[in-house]
C-alpha cells in the first residue's frame, strides 16, 4: 500500500528530520519526500499505512500534511 501526502516542507533538512521521526515510529515503511513536486510530495509505502499518524508528525514539526487527493 503506498499513501501519497501533500506537504508544505521546503527544506530538505527538514524533510529529512520527518523522515527520521517517521522512520522510528513506523520503521517497516518506506519513506520519501519530492520536495521539486509543487506539491511537495510525502510518500509512504508498507502494510496498512495509517494516513492519521503519519500526518501527526509534519503537524507536530509545525507543517501542513493532508492526504493527496
Amino acid at each position: 500500500m503506498v499513501e501519497v501526502f501533500k506537504t508544505n516542507v521546503r527544506s530538505s533538512r527538514k524533510a529529512k528530520l520527518i523522515i527520521q521521526k517517521l522512520a522510528e515510529k513506523f520503521p517497516a515503511h518506506k519513506i520519501n519526500f519530492d520536495l521539486k513536486d509543487c506539491d511537495k510530495i510525502l510518500r509512504v509505502q508498507g502494510k496498512n499505512v495509517s494516513s492519521e499518524k503519519i500526518i501527526e508528525v509534519p503537524i507536530e514539526e509545525n507543517y501542513q500534511c493532508k492526504v493527496l487527493e
